[in-house]
């Protein structure tokens, strides 16, 4: 779990995902469709990676991959950040880390 904790920390918005996991990629498209650029960990390439999913599983995700921390906390996982980004709260979640591009 410190090492989920240590790299969802690193940066404002950190995904950790699979790199075969289609909601995984839509996640990120989202992302950069409303200006920010996440950091992305992609756990199935990670020697830890099995315990890096337990330990997502055990911080409350639903389901390991995607899941997403905004400032450090986590949101959830794709049902989540829909549901924010219908309501007009993923935005203003995003602000601070929107680029300037």
């Amino acid at each position: 779990m410190d090492k989920v904790m240590r790299l969802a920390t690193e940066k404002g918005v950190v995904v950790f995902t699979k790199s075969s996991c289609c909601l995984c990629y839509a996640v990120n498209i989202l992302f950069q469709e409303l200006g920010v650029i996440p950091v992305v960990h992609e756990i199935d390439k990670d020697p830890e990676g099995k315990d890096m999913e337990k330990a997502i599983t055990r911080l409350g995700c639903p389901t390991p991959v995607p899941a997403v921390f905004i400032g450090g906390k986590l949101v959830g996982s794709t049902n989540e950040v829909m549901s924010l980004h219908l309501s007009g709260s993923l935005t203003r979640m995003l602000k601070p880390y929107r680029s300037l591009s």
